[in-house]
């Protein structure tokens, strides 16, 4: 009876232990992302796979193909499909959000709780595009564009994990 009573003590304390370095790993897993998110907003190099578009004046839209945004230095590389109204488009309905631009107005804070806000403009020959993007210390990203020429429109997806070199 007493074994059965010692085994029962060290089966709870060893499940008990696991949990707790089980919950530390977790953390620490959640601390080193974080970490990563911070060191390619603050080399200005990273990518945004996009999976969901929220037009201003319709639906969500939810992307089966795969779509991006990057920033590489003082340049922004688009790749999005665009839904909503255009006031203004060049005869043959333009190139949406499509191209590989320079970036001007760029502004990058953090908050409290890890969330990096980006704000910058781009043009190009079509439009002027006003980008606030906010980056989450778990990869969700939310990237909300205000075009001069047509309704705005925001998208959310995950940050790309960085590329080993």
């Amino acid at each position: 009876m007493k074994n059965i009573r010692l085994l029962f003590f060290m089966g709870i304390v060893l499940f008990l232990g696991g949990q707790s370095l089980y919950s530390q790993t977790k953390k620490e897993r959640k601390e080193q992302k974080a970490k990563e998110i911070k060191e390619m907003i603050d080399e200005q190099r990273f990518t945004i796979d996009v999976d969901r578009a929220l037009p201003m004046g319709g639906r969500t839209v939810n992307l089966t193909t795969p779509y991006s945004f990057e920033m590489r230095g003082d340049s922004a590389i688009s790749y999005l499909p665009y839904f909503g109204r255009a006031y203004s488009l060049p005869y043959g309905g333009g190139d949406g959000l499509r191209f590989e631009e320079s970036i001007t107005d760029y502004q990058s804070t953090f908050e409290k709780k890890g969330t990096a806000r980006i704000k910058f403009v781009t043009r190009t020959k079509e439009d002027t595009f006003r980008f606030d993007v906010q980056v989450f210390s778990n990869g969700s990203a939310i990237i909300s564009v205000t075009p001069t020429n047509r309704q705005s429109i925001t998208y959310q997806g995950e940050v790309a994990p960085k590329k080993k070199e």
